[in-house]
């Protein structure tokens, strides 16, 4: 019993070698991941099946209760029994697999110890379809796990060989001579088979292991060098940004050469084969063209596929990775390789999330250069709404001024070309100091407090060392203009508006507020929300600064409109405090 123990342990070494090659089969890995359809699981169940069959090959045969030593079984004579290891092939292509695999496998293992024959021929062919199903069966209770844990399949292990002696029992008609093989190899194969599934489960996770391990390395370096490229993506000029990526691809990734190119030619080159790998050069290769064309990854194994025309060019291989923008590729980054070799599979790995990552980085620059185009023109769209009529009324107020009260007419003259001043400039910056956006404001309140002195008063405060504090331009006129023009339009004496900027810890609040009619219920709820057409309501003042507030300040910074129980309205938002940069 000793010495069969030790021979089936060292015919199960064989074994798990061919296991440990099993697992470096990239198909294999459609197993441990259950992704595994009717084709490949009948792939499966051939491989396992042929596992089964090499088991048998290197296992033993026996006489009576005699080991018989051979290198390999082809044949078994009669009076001989086989003590075959291919358990060990279907009770993971069951644990892995499922009953289809299992079932599968272990009818081609046992068809193959149906043909060798001997003692216990029946026993031996029913054990593996039997063994491969049951142990499907059993892989559903642990469905949750990728891969089952070594010290459960070395419980699962004991019982194939447990069935298979049940079976010796059962089936043979030769009972005393049975029962003396049984006694003989029982516990040998229990314990061989057993510590072999657990030993090949272990190797299984190791495997996931390492794929998981490279692959997450893969992923943080590519999510590092997107995060570093972003600097480069930002140049307006194509040859700047090619020329930084390039060097830092090339100096993050230690490849043998790193080129960047559009859709017709090279734009930069860094590594070796800088004397005729060039920028200005055509691109000639097929799969250049080919990834352009198929938005995929191209590999080239070749110094042919490369397309290099010269002879002496060290760059034998490459990974070719279309750059996306929208659904067009628009261009190329090519990892070069000395040898084919040096082409692993974490290198096409961290090639395809690179190629992703520095796409989506493209499409969201072009996002924001569209976002920041559309906030120019709808900045020059406010340039446009500037009422032509107030410029008119401030002029010939001035003209009057400057008969009876020429000091004023000059003041009145210096806000109104401070107030078009501050409006001209408007698309220059997104974000305006608060300094320059009181200025704006106490420009128009002094003018329109000199044009309505009987009607209204209107009052401005604002809290202490806040002049660093940026807001989108033309954001608190637009307000007070509204107080004026709708609040205030039916009052002839008393009118009221108050604009106080307050300070927090965390925020800055600005609230303008008047006495007037205040927002018809109707559109209270739609003001700032919609651009009203009504001319009567003219809601698109409003709702163009809650807009701007929205895009460059976030959702917090949106207005809060109301209509006050004393009569008029209140119109406030609040500067988050992230939003507060100091010059």
């Amino acid at each position: 019993m000793k010495y069969l123990t030790i021979v089936l342990f060292e015919r199960l070494g064989l074994l798990l070698v061919i296991a440990f090659v099993l697992t470096r089969i990239p198909g294999f890995r459609s197993l441990l991941y259950r992704e595994y359809g009717k084709m490949m699981s009948l792939v499966h169940m051939c491989v396992f099946g042929l596992f089964g069959i090499t088991g048998t090959i290197t296992g033993v045969v026996i006489i009576g209760d005699s080991t018989v030593i051979r290198d390999f079984v082809w044949s078994v004579e009669e009076g001989q029994m086989v003590v075959s290891l291919s358990l060990v092939a279907i009770v993971i292509a069951g644990l892995l697999g499922g009953p289809v695999v299992g079932l599968g496998a272990g009818i081609i293992a046992g068809a193959h110890l149906f043909y060798l024959g001997g003692i216990g021929v029946i026993a031996n062919a029913l054990v593996n379809p039997l063994t491969g199903l049951l142990a499907g069966w059993t892989a559903r209770f642990f469905s949750q796990e990728r891969v089952i844990s070594p010290l459960k399949a070395l419980f699962i292990g004991v019982f194939p060989p447990v069935l298979h002696m049940q079976l010796l029992l059962i089936v043979e008609p030769d009972q005393e001579n049975m029962i003396a093989i049984v006694n003989a190899v029982g516990l040998p194969l229990v314990l061989s088979n057993a510590i072999a599934i657990a030993i090949f489960t272990a190797m299984i996770g190791i495997a996931l292991r390492e794929q998981e391990n490279e692959a997450a390395l893969a992923t943080k370096q590519a999510l590092t060098i997107a995060e570093e490229a972003l600097p480069f993506l930002k140049k307006d000029s194509q040859q700047e940004m090619a020329a930084g990526i390039t060097e830092l691809l090339y100096n993050r990734l230690k490849l043998a050469a790193v080129s960047v190119t559009n859709e017709k030619e090279v734009l930069a080159h860094n590594g070796l084969g800088a004397d005729h790998h060039r920028a200005g050069d055509r691109l000639i290769t097929s799969l250049s063209h080919q990834a352009l064309t198929s938005k995929q990854m191209q590999i080239a194994y070749s110094q042919a596929d490369v397309g290099c025309k010269n002879d002496n060019c060290p760059l034998q291989a490459a990974i070719i990775i279309p750059i996306m923008d929208a659904n067009t590729a628009t261009g190329l980054i090519k990892f070069y390789f000395k040898k084919s070799q040096h082409i692993r599979p974490v290198e096409i790995m961290l090639a395809q999330g690179l190629g992703q990552l520095i796409s989506n980085q493209l499409n969201t620059l072009a996002t924001e250069k569209l976002r920041t185009s559309m906030r120019d023109t709808e900045l020059r769209n406010l340039q446009a709404q500037i009422n032509p009529h107030f410029l008119f009324n401030t002029l010939h107020l001035i003209a009057a001024l400057f008969r009876k009260d020429p000091v004023k007419a000059r003041h009145i003259t210096i806000q109104l070309a401070q107030f078009m001043r501050f409006n001209i400039g408007l698309v220059s910056e997104s974000l305006v100091t608060m300094e320059k956006e009181c200025e704006h404001v106490n420009a128009y309140i002094a003018i329109i407090q000199t044009r309505f002195s009987k009607q209204m008063e209107i009052s401005f405060s604002a809290a202490e060392g806040i002049s660093h504090v940026h807001i989108p331009p033309s954001t608190i006129q637009p307000l007070v203009e509204n107080s004026v023009q709708h609040g205030l339009r039916n009052i002839t004496a008393g009118g009221k508006v108050t604009v106080s900027i307050e300070k927090a810890e965390n925020s800055l609040h600005i609230n303008v507020m008047d006495n007037g009619s205040g927002f018809p219920e109707e559109i209270l709820q739609l003001a700032g929300q919609t651009a009203l057409k009504s001319r009567k309501n003219k809601g698109a003042g409003l709702y163009n600064v809650n807009q701007r507030l929205i895009s460059l300040l976030g959702e917090q910074a949106k207005l809060r409109i109301r209509n006050l129980k004393s009569g008029g309205s209140e119109v406030a938002f609040t500067i988050p405090n992230e939003d507060l940069r100091k010059g």
